[in-house]
């Protein structure tokens, strides 16, 4: 598997740090982090990731917010967004679908399986 760019924007630390080791350990790739919306969008504009691990529930700009904001800027507007949520009921999924991201992983997940899931969502 090739060496990808991850861009994980998540106001909790914790995921963060768990994140990047369990994707640095399983597949190798290079992962960047983001604690807010805002900072999330300027990482993305200069890191140019190949996918954007986004939470839905974030202070200040939400992972929706976030997204919209994302899709405004023709820099980053072509980065698949994968949305990482604890709610995963059938309605917000089909609203997360309906906004046109590349998929959603539901919280909590296991950060070793992160890669096949991301590749597999994005058909890497």
């Amino acid at each position: 598997m090739q060496t990808k760019r991850i861009l994980i924007i998540d106001d909790e630390e914790t995921i963060q740090t768990v994140v990047q080791f369990g994707i640095r350990m399983a597949a190798g790739w290079e992962v960047f982090t983001a604690s807010s919306g805002f900072e999330g969008i300027q990482t993305a504009q200069t890191a140019k990731p190949d996918v954007i691990l986004l939470d839905v529930m974030m202070p200040d700009m939400d992972g929706i917010a976030t997204f919209k904001e994302l899709q405004s800027h023709s820099e980053t507007e072509q980065i698949p967004v994968i949305l990482l949520t604890a709610k995963a009921q059938t309605a917000e999924k089909r609203q997360f679908n309906d906004l046109g991201v590349s998929g959603v992983i539901t919280k909590p997940f296991n950060s070793l399986d992160l890669p096949e899931q991301i590749s597999r969502i994005l058909h890497w």
